[in-house]
């Protein structure tokens, strides 16, 4: 029959298998057929600067990045990025030899894990997880270990003593990410400290996604993993524009690192997109230089928007988790006599018209991630008053 195999070995590579359509395509769908309120996917409604899109549509004109890039990135950005890390962290990176720019922050995660992985090696990723890590560590043919973020206290917090007790001789990487999606929990000074102490300790090499950078709340700060003692030369940090300038469909990220470990990324990096977002680069370079003030107003335009939501959730009936970080809430929906929050996000739609996540897609431990449900709240205040009002009925 025209089309048909003749293998019966499964189409689809075997460490991929677990992997299907994702839940954000899933419950985008989902939303898009019922009329719902997206709070599933992150991704925000507005863009952002207008200077920084009319940076993109001047590169356009100008023929800058019409064509292949440099592979490690525009000098441009490559320099913006150090100028960044430096004023920001104190962290000192040479534009040439310790930066390279990524077809977004996913694209730097692969190109990080294809590159200094090999077979049976162990990778050490906080659960809840964002659903890349697991897929990436699958096809570098690593074995992930989740240790898992338990809520106390109003936050989710790490257990050391679980991450100490979960290296082993096979461990080769931690997979770190703060402030963390899902569950909006920032890293504590204390919590980095031991987490690099271990890493140098047991000579680990260290990936950590920062991609939220720019949005803690609250008391809470951002430290760079690399800022540590020990822990520059070990360390692989992602960060992106898409998340600190609301132009996600741009896919500009970016890595910085010592000059093995860029070498190495850049290496992976280089077979998979080659090059990306040639305009778009010298634009996020404008965007890295804006003045403090746009950060602290893009900051607390999401706190606001995080009480907003936050506050609906809890009328409405939901245990909240208020984030110190990103723009997502985690809720638990056993006040409201769930516990499996796959069936609840499916009914959500006609139950409310509006689209989350269940946390438990973030989980190895399905039943550790099950009562959990993620609502993102990067959208105009409207929406998400309009959200409130409709969960209240809940």
């Amino acid at each position: 029959m025209a089309g048909m195999t003749s293998t019966t070995r499964p189409l689809l590579n075997r460490r991929l298998a677990e992997f299907g359509t994702t839940i954000f395509a899933e419950m985008s769908a989902l939303a898009l057929s019922t009329g719902s309120i997206n709070l599933g996917q992150g991704f925000p409604d507005t863009d952002g600067p207008e200077e920084v899109r009319e940076a993109a549509v001047r590169a356009l004109r100008d023929g800058r990045g019409n064509q292949y890039p440099p592979g490690p990135g525009v000098p441009e950005l490559r320099t913006a990025i150090a100028a960044h890390q430096q004023r920001r962290y104190g962290l000192s990176y040479d534009p040439d030899t310790e930066v390279l720019v990524t077809a977004g922050a996913t694209e730097a995660i692969a190109a990080a894990l294809l590159a200094l992985l090999e077979p049976g090696d162990e990778v050490i990723a906080f659960e809840p997880y964002y659903d890349s890590y697991a897929a990436c560590i699958a096809m570098a043919g690593g074995t992930r270990v989740p240790v898992t973020l338990r809520p106390h206290e109003g936050r989710f917090r790490l257990d050391l003593d679980e991450l100490r007790a979960a290296v082993t001789d096979r461990t080769r990487l931690l997979l770190i990410n703060t402030p963390h999606n899902p569950t909006g929990t920032v890293l504590t000074r204390a919590e980095l400290t031991a987490i690099a102490e271990l890493a140098v300790e047991r000579d680990l090499l260290v990936v950590t996604d920062e991609v939220y950078e720019h949005l803690v709340f609250d008391d809470a700060e951002h430290l760079p993993l690399a800022t540590f003692p020990g822990m520059r030369e070990r360390t692989v940090t992602i960060g992106s524009a898409g998340k600190s300038f609301s132009f996600t469909g741009w896919k500009v990220g970016w890595v910085t690192s010592a000059p093995g470990l860029v070498t190495a990324v850049r290496s992976a990096k280089q077979f998979l997109t080659y090059v990306s977002s040639g305009p778009f680069q010298y634009a996020v370079a404008e965007a890295l230089a804006l003045p403090d003030s746009y950060f602290t107003a893009f900051r607390e335009d999401m706190l606001a928007k995080r009480d907003l939501l936050a506050t609906g959730l809890t009328e409405a009936g939901f245990e909240v988790f208020r984030p110190a970080g990103t723009y997502f809430i985690t809720t638990d929906i056993r006040p409201l006599g769930e516990t499996d929050g796959f069936a609840f996000c499916r009914a959500l739609p006609e139950r409310a018209g509006v689209v989350a996540i269940p946390n438990a897609v973030f989980y190895d431990h399905r039943e550790a991630g099950a009562p959990f449900v993620r609502f993102a709240f990067c959208k105009r205040t409207e929406v998400l008053e309009e959200a409130a009002k409709r969960l209240r009925a809940l």
